[in-house]
């Protein structure tokens, strides 16, 4: 099954657009105190994951902590996005890596399901569950066994915006999703339109609706609808494009309308915001916008580029919706034992520490130091996460089959699109999801 998702099409978007919150910074902690595994040396844990570029060197800099500690030598291989495919075929091939970092909580089900994975050891699963939130040890456990300790996350509720115009429209940060559209208004008035919308990647459509299913409808229906025990023809399905919608049809905030919009790329989106052209006020995604705005166009967070907390709609709560890493450990691997230890080491918050430093990640463990970040804006963003708690949910179309919630010109990801061209028939849509949600879920 094909699961390329968000946190992986991120991963690839954002290194393109030379992502890292703080290239070069050099990694702190990591390295002292008794070693957690003892005894390693001589060992080799190969360790697969998408992660190239910059995440890549950061997480290199985790496994030298981890060898430092234990004498473990460590390889990472990269997967490539189609992690399910991978692993799959190295299995097949007698050549399992130890351990795997899984970016969808579909794929880990379905390693579970096809029994490739060794349950988490009873260290780890006591560490998880004192340093994380249960939603993330509910993520990784399939049939009630800890399979995955979620390491690494994404916070998909942030909305970044140019100080400059907000200035020159005399607005401040809104509190409110209508706040927001009346926000975007203002900012179209002073002559730069509201939103960049990246429609050409329909992930980021998908993402606009689940921070607004999330806060009107709440998190347990979300929960119904990712699993699709609530079908899309629900009224709160329609209810939250019907306010998608009003955004959607505004030429005053949708940046060249939703035309352009259809032709605009992630890449792109930020560009129109923080780029040497700008072409919008905004841009709503996830806290990797930060590492665009940084490393390609050198601005500075927190100074040049800002971010608020998606706002609350209709009085609902704030959203926070998640993605991110798993790590998971295969039972064909050569050195499975070792492979534990490791996942044991990147359940502490010294393993964290040390890529946050190094700029472009969150953990999602409550124990990491925020000093160790390296900016007060990703430290204000891994608070928002941590201080979420709960209430997170993770990326509902990264939980669908990939039929619906992960293919380019299929699924969810085409409907919002034509939804974004054509946004008068919120009820028509919802109907089109749920005939392909029935399709893709089998149920």
């Amino acid at each position: 099954m094909r699961r390329p998702g968000k946190t992986t099409r991120r991963s690839a978007a954002t290194t393109t657009a030379a992502l890292a919150l703080a290239l070069g910074a050099t990694a702190c902690g990591g390295a002292t105190g008794p070693a957690s595994g003892g005894g390693l040396s001589g060992q080799t844990v190969t360790v697969a994951g998408v992660w190239t570029g910059a995440e890549q060197e950061s997480f290199k800099k985790v496994l030298d902590a981890f060898t430092q500690k234990t004498g473990a030598k460590t390889v990472f291989v990269p997967s490539g996005d189609n992690v399910s495919t991978f692993v799959g075929s190295k299995i097949e091939g007698g050549n399992a890596p130890d351990v795997v970092m899984v970016p969808q909580v579909g794929v880990l089900q379905q390693f579970a399901k096809e029994g490739w994975l060794r349950p988490l050891s009873e260290q780890t699963a006591q560490t998880a569950g004192s340093t994380l939130a249960p939603v993330w040890k509910n993520y990784g456990t399939v049939d009630g066994t800890y399979y995955g300790l979620y390491f690494k996350a994404a916070h998909k509720s942030t909305v970044w915006y140019a100080p400059e115009a907000f200035a020159q429209a005399g607005v401040a940060e809104p509190k409110s999703y209508s706040d927001m559209l009346k926000t975007g208004r203002t900012l179209a008035d002073s002559g730069r339109p509201a939103f960049a919308i990246a429609g050409e990647d329909g992930w980021t459509l998908t993402d606009w609706f689940e921070n607004i299913y999330l806060s009107q409808a709440g998190p347990e229906k979300y929960d119904q609808l990712a699993q699709h025990k609530l079908k899309w023809t629900d009224e709160s399905v329609v209810r939250a494009l019907t306010t998608l919608g009003e955004l959607f049809k505004d030429k005053q905030l949708v940046a060249g309308g939703a035309q352009a919009a259809l032709g605009t790329d992630f890449p792109t989106s930020v560009a129109q915001v923080f780029g040497p052209e700008p072409k919008a006020g905004m841009v709503y995604e996830g806290d990797f916008v930060g590492g665009v705005a940084k490393g390609q166009f050198g601005k500075k967070l927190g100074q040049d580029a800002k971010f608020f907390p998606f706002p609350s709609v209709d009085g609902g709560r704030a959203p926070v919706v998640s993605g991110g890493d798993a790590a998971v450990v295969l039972k064909d691997g050569k050195n499975g034992q070792a492979g534990m230890k490791l996942v044991e080491f990147l359940a502490s918050a010294e393993a964290a520490e040390v890529w946050a430093g190094s700029g472009g990640f969150l953990s999602p463990n409550n124990e990491v130091d925020f000093a160790k970040y390296s900016d007060d804006t990703t430290r204000s963003t891994a608070n928002s996460l941590i201080a979420a708690g709960n209430s997170i949910r993770f990326d509902m179309s990264d939980q669908a089959p990939a039929a619906f919630g992960g293919t380019k010109g299929a699924g969810e990801w085409k409907l919002l699109q034509d939804f974004l061209r054509d946004p008068s028939d919120p009820q028509g849509t919802a109907a089109k999801l749920e005939a392909e949600a029935a399709k893709a879920y089998g149920n």
